[in-house]
């Protein structure tokens, strides 16, 4: 009977465990990785960071935009806010104390009530050396306690917070409220208003000061803090650095799932700044959803407006002074940087459906694809349009040694019908990727660099008509089910030559290790449909998969690379998935060229 009672007992266990598991909402293969607000395969880096090699780090001050906001530091420093940001970065010995110049009475000090307390306590502002002021407790949140714990000295943040009622609360008229977003360091970067107390309760905190084991009903923070499980997936940064959102197969609450596995709260959703790494929570129709659904909850509340009047001029007879939040600053600051234009087709293309049968492209459809010239005078392998000089392709379509045979024709439809569009371009250089495998096709990947037409007037290439397609920079930004085009010259059904570019719409697939096995390997990417019926094919190698995000903008997501037969059901076309060579492709190319977002 003992025997039994432990073997129920370790069933419950493992139930409760599972059933925990699926509260929570995480992936945990995803949570193994230890992601971070500080890991761009997940999160926009600041604008006074730069992604490199999957994480954030720190920008030096030169390289922030030179306009924008005078701002004062705790070191009475008067810089821009960027350039503050990134010295704090690097050095963490200089924080915003105030917008504008310095002055020697400037002052912005946070405490915690009483003298002896160290984490924990009730937290009072004293701003130029004015009384002490508490902070209202109506807008208190895990944001604003993490905030002021870093403040305060303690990096990870805060364990948890209350609102409170004051010991003396008769001898205090106001409070200061407090509203920050959460990845701010000093509390004087939120926005902060004066407000009429109003019997108010009052914010408290409890910092992070030690790491202890956490319970099986809590998931452990990156930064090694212990939360609730189902604090998880929220939208809501309990962690402090993000690690409890960033690996949600789902979101709960008020929150909003972006496609990479990130929640974040309703409220990012149609500001103006994407949040999401492919756009949707900026996207047209995400958008015309809200606005629909905002008239008409405004129409529902016209019958409550006379209450809520009343409420709204009490509040804001009760705000004293108010000083903006330096969100928005950090907002223009990202506008400033240097924008690169890449994926966009201006060209209305109606759906098709084959690349095998004939679907031809139209012009300006596909304006990064390029045809490479092989030694036989024919189109022998597609490329891809980067920008600059630099152009993609497979790396078993090329060798090093034969660059000056290769020619690089943009703008071309037809490969017979040349037209006035075409423009040709000889190499200056052959990059194969050092680790390709021509036997397995591994990291089947190659840069190749065109020979400026007169180097003399134009050092860049810019072919007419042509525009790069954007790299992408995270394996997240798009997965399996995902719809995208790919293009060529390939052979067509029945294994017959064709001279016109045709295209498709296939599906990223994400069970390929399970169809080829050990025949496929890490920075492979599998693509197709389900009954074969839109495959790439021989003479497509090298050519472009791309697909596009919530704004219609194009990522090289794949270039193509082989296969197992042409069609075929259950064998998808496999291809070189760009995402895992960024940093190859950056090292080669510069940064600069291909890097959208996180410069």
């Amino acid at each position: 009977m003992k025997s039994l009672s432990v073997l129920a007992f370790i069933s419950s266990l493992s139930l409760c465990v599972f059933q925990q598991k699926q509260e929570t909402n995480l992936i945990e293969e995803c949570v193994r990785k230890s992601y971070t607000l500080n890991s761009c395969e997940k999160v926009f880096c600041q604008p006074w960071e730069r992604c490199m090699d999957g994480s954030c780090s720190c920008k030096l001050p030169y390289q922030c935009p030179k306009n924008g906001t005078s701002v004062c530091s705790t070191d009475k420093r008067t810089l821009n806010y960027c350039q503050l940001k990134s010295l704090e970065c690097q050095r963490k010995n200089s924080r915003f104390m105030n917008r504008g110049r310095c002055n020697p009475q400037d002052s912005f000090q946070i405490y915690l009530k009483h003298e002896n307390a160290t984490s924990k306590g009730i937290i009072q502002v004293e701003v130029n050396h004015s009384p002490k002021t508490f902070v209202c407790g109506s807008v208190w949140s895990m944001n604003e306690a993490n905030v002021a714990c870093r403040h305060l000295g303690f990096p990870e943040g805060a364990d948890r917070t209350e609102v409170v009622d004051p010991e003396d609360a008769s001898h205090f008229l106001e409070c200061l409220r407090a509203k920050c977003r959460g990845i701010e360091t000093s509390l004087a970067e939120c926005t902060l208003e004066r407000m009429n107390r109003s019997n108010e309760k009052v914010a408290k905190v409890v910092c992070h000061t030690a790491h202890k084991e956490c319970s099986l009903e809590q998931f452990r923070c990156v930064n090694r803090k212990c939360i609730p499980s189902d604090q998880t997936c929220n939208g809501i940064n309990e962690c402090g650095d993000l690690s409890d959102e960033v690996c949600c197969n789902a979101c709960k609450g008020v929150s909003f799932h972006c496609n990479s596995d990130v929640c974040i709260p309703n409220s990012y959703l149609c500001n103006n700044e994407m949040d999401c790494l492919t756009g949707e929570d900026e996207s047209h129709q995400m958008c015309d959803k809200r606005t629909e659904e905002s008239e008409k909850g405004d129409t529902r509340a016209e019958d409550n407006k006379s209450g809520n009047k009343r409420a709204e001029e009490n509040e804001r007879e009760g705000t004293r002074e108010a000083e903006e939040s330096m969100d928005e600053e950090r907002k223009k600051i990202k506008a400033l940087l240097p924008q690169l234009h890449c994926g966009i087709v201006n060209h209305t293309v109606t759906r098709r459906k084959r690349i095998l049968g004939g679907n031809t492209a139209g012009k300006d459809e596909f304006p990064w694809q390029v045809a490479i010239r092989g030694e036989r005078g024919s189109v022998n392998c597609g490329g891809v349009y980067i920008g600059g000089c630099w152009i993609l392709t497979a790396a078993h379509c090329v060798t090093e040694s034969r660059v000056h045979i290769y020619k690089i024709w943009t703008g071309m439809l037809d490969s017979i019908a040349m037209d006035t569009a075409i423009e040709t371009f000889s190499l200056v250089k052959v990059i194969v990727h050092e680790k390709y495998n021509s036997q397995t096709y591994e990291n089947d990947i190659a840069l190749l660099e065109m020979k400026p037409k007169d180097k003399a007037t134009s050092p860049t290439c810019s072919p007419p008509d042509s525009v790069p397609v954007c790299i992408p920079w995270s394996q997240y930004m798009f997965r399996g089910s995902h719809q995208c085009k790919v293009s060529g010259w390939g052979l067509t059904e029945g294994f017959k030559k064709q001279y016109v570019l045709k295209w498709g719409y296939i599906y990223l697939m994400e069970n390929c290790s399970e169809i080829y096995k050990e025949r496929y390997f890490e920075g492979m990417e599998c693509a197709g449909t389900d009954d074969g019926s839109v495959d790439s094919c021989k003479g497509d190698s090298g050519g472009p998969l791309v697909c596009f995000d919530s704004n219609g903008v194009g990522y090289l997501w794949g270039i193509v690379s082989w296969g197992e037969n042409c069609g075929e059901k259950g064998h998808p076309g496999v291809y070189t998935k760009i995402a895992n060579y960024f940093n190859w492709i950056g090292r080669h190319t510069g940064m600069n060229l291909i890097s959208q977002y996180n410069l």
